[in-house]
């Protein structure tokens, strides 16, 4: 299953360290050959691919976005194996489906949603 996401952009205290956590986590192909080191990252299809770079020294972290997946738990435990840490459980949204959130090793807030079909 890909993991495709609607809209994104991750800045990050340690771009490399994030680029090398989203990468294992979701088995995206991140590509930084350009001269800022910003990490393109290929979702797998089927979503809006974005970026992964680190913020200039001073400017806070930050991030918004949400990953489809099959099994919230899953990720949420691979996240946590991973150095992350779980913010949210599997939660349903009635008629929807699910979601949880998890903090990547940096402190990044990151949502997981799940569809009930």
């Amino acid at each position: 299953m890909a993991h495709p996401v609607v809209h994104w952009e991750i800045a990050s205290s340690n771009g490399k360290k994030s680029q090398d956590f989203f990468a294992k986590l979701f088995d995206w192909k991140i590509d930084t050959n350009n001269p800022m080191n910003y990490g393109m990252a290929d979702t797998g299809g089927g979503g809006i691919n974005g970026g992964i770079f680190e913020v200039p020294k001073g400017q806070a972290p930050y991030l918004t976005l949400y990953v489809l997946v099959d099994d919230l738990q899953s990720y949420l435990d691979k996240a946590v194996s991973l150095g992350g840490k779980m913010c949210v459980p599997p939660t349903p949204i009635p008629g929807i489906g699910s979601f949880a959130m998890f903090s990547d090793p940096d402190g990044i807030v990151v949502g997981l949603f799940k569809n009930n079909m």
